[in-house]
């Protein structure tokens, strides 16, 4: 898209691992009917009921780097040990078609998307503590402890990134959050070159075109 604006705007959700980052933006999208989720490839196994297609697109390194050699990906990146990747051809198609994409990146992602289409809006979610962080990564129960003390080396150099991102979101209350999410991306389709962009027919009667 090289930077272009599109009809379409682009979310870019970020979090360390048990900062709330899913939960969130499925809450989102069953609040917004005009936001869709863009499907990443991984590398790494599925966790719990989780199915190919819904969460993630599972796929094996071979394949996946492949893709990456093919340029498939709008970008990806090594988290945690495992490739993530967004399809550039899901991305470019629906913002082409004016639908309003949101996306749960890592911090390495959102920042690539950032570089090749500056129009995108980064959010990143944050822990209201490192305590809780821990705490909830040992709530659900799907990681060892060394995996949780993993996770939580890999957060602070995460939270770190925060600075670079459009808004900050703590994640301390679920429903106060939820309404934070909602209203960035509220706020980002009233920015006058959107709205231009998408009524255009309003401001040519109003002589502002």
């Amino acid at each position: 898209m090289n930077g272009t604006e599109t009809p379409g705007n682009l979310f870019c959700v970020a979090a360390p691992s048990g900062a709330g980052k899913s939960s969130l933006v499925k809450a989102l999208l069953e609040l917004d009917a005009r936001l869709a989720v863009s499907v990443s490839h991984t590398t790494r196994k599925p966790r719990g009921q989780e199915q190919d297609g819904r969460e993630y697109w599972f796929t094996d390194e071979p394949t996946f780097r492949a893709m990456i050699e093919r340029g498939e990906f709008f970008e990806w990146a090594q988290v945690h040990g495992n490739l993530y990747g967004t399809s550039r051809r899901a991305i470019e198609a629906r913002l082409q078609r004016g639908e309003d994409v949101v996306l749960e990146i890592d911090w390495q992602g959102a920042l690539q998307i950032k570089r090749l289409f500056p129009h995108a809006v980064l959010i990143f979610i944050l822990p209201p503590s490192w305590e809780e962080l821990h705490q909830r990564l040992t709530r659900r129960g799907e990681d060892g402890p060394e995996v949780i003390e993993t996770r939580m080396s890999n957060a602070r150099v995460e939270v770190a990134q925060a600075r670079h991102f459009d808004f900050v979101i703590i994640n301390g209350l679920f429903d106060t959050a939820l309404f934070d999410l909602k209203a960035v991306v509220h706020s980002q389709r009233l920015r006058y070159v959107t709205q231009i962009r998408n009524r255009s027919q309003v401001f040519a009667a109003l002589g502002l075109l």
